[in-house]
Order: C-alpha cells, then structure tokens, then sequence
C-alpha cells in the first residue's frame, strides 16, 4: 500500500536516490547540456541535476527558488562547461549510505579528463568484485557533476549507466578530454577510445 496520497505533487522518492530532506531552495543554470537544477539549503548544495535520462527530476513543489542563493555554484558550472575549471570547491552535503559515501569520496579522486572502471573503483575503496554495488552507489550519487560518475566507464571502454543519459555523459567526458571524446567537423561527438 502506498503512503502517498494522490493529492500530492511531489515526485515519488526513488529508492536508489535519496532526495536530502533538508533542501529548502532551487535555481536553475544553463548549460550545454541542457538547464542543470541546483538545490540545498544554506548555500550548501545537496543537488544538483541533468534535464535528461532516467535520473532528471523537477523541483519539489515546497522547494523555493532563490536565484542568487548559489551564485557561487551556478558560476563554477558555468566554468566548468566553459572548460576553465577541472574541480569543484563549493560547499557540498551528500546524503547516502557509508558504503555510498565511500565511493563517492573516491570517485572525486579520479582526475578531470580521466575515466575508470566500476571494476577498478572497487578496488580503490577497498572492495574487489563489488563493481555492481559501485555502479548503483554511482547511481544514487545526488551530485553526478561535483561527485563525476560520469568518468565511470565499463571495462572494456564502453560508455554505461548515467542517470543524465549517455549523451549527456559523452559530452562531459569530451569537455574535459577532447581528444579521446570530441566532435567531428559537424559538431557531432564521437568517441576515439
């Protein structure tokens, strides 16, 4: 039995993505890929979100939009699609399991412009043979562009699972290495991997 009630707006709560319950405020920026949302409270992020995949959401209806709340966020996306920033310094706060923030905390070791394996992040927190826990973990992650899961990569070099779609992946990953992913003389992305 469900405890929603049909009167209510808000998005079912996914169970592999927790929606932290203290955000209180939304904003918008555009980007290349689309209008990413931003969400938090004091100034903390706690989201942010692609328009697109199986991951993209709308503000919840008792969030408010403030505009200039995360000015600073806003701005360093803005650089990062611009291709002048390689790492994130805002204020962030992830909600998840250890398991979750564990992954998490090791995926924002892997470099801008570099891609890993969920085999080899596995290894990396200490884990082996738990690929498929790391991918779901990557999965929940409420902050895929800070926290970028979208440098995971299957082993064999093929693009898998982001909750922004895969081309939305494939334009980061040529963002930030556009040699091994970039466009070709129409401007369509290909991969040379």
């Amino acid at each position: 039995m469900s405890t929603q009630h049909s009167t209510d707006k808000r998005p079912l709560k996914r169970k592999t993505k927790r929606i932290s319950p203290a955000i209180k405020h939304y904003t918008f920026v555009e980007t290349p890929v689309g209008r990413l949302l931003i969400a938090g409270a004091r100034e903390i992020v706690m989201l942010n979100n692609f328009p697109t995949g199986s991951q993209a959401m709308q503000p919840w209806p008792e969030w408010l939009r403030d505009d200039n709340m995360f000015s600073n966020a806003k701005q360093q996306f803005t650089e990062y699609f611009e291709g002048t920033r390689t790492e994130f310094t805002m204020a962030v706060e992830m909600d998840g399991t250890n398991f979750q923030k564990q992954c998490w905390t090791a995926l924002r070791q892997v470099p801008y412009g570099a891609t890993i394996s969920y085999g080899e992040l596995a290894q990396r927190i200490g884990r082996p043979g738990a690929s498929r826990a790391v991918g779901a973990a990557n999965h929940a992650n409420p902050l895929p562009l800070v926290v970028p899961c979208h440098r995971v990569i299957g082993s064999d070099k093929s693009l898998t699972g982001f909750g922004g779609g895969l081309d939305t992946k494939l334009q980061l990953l040529a963002i930030e290495n556009p040699t091994a992913y970039g466009t070709d003389t129409q401007g369509n992305l290909f991969d040379t991997a």
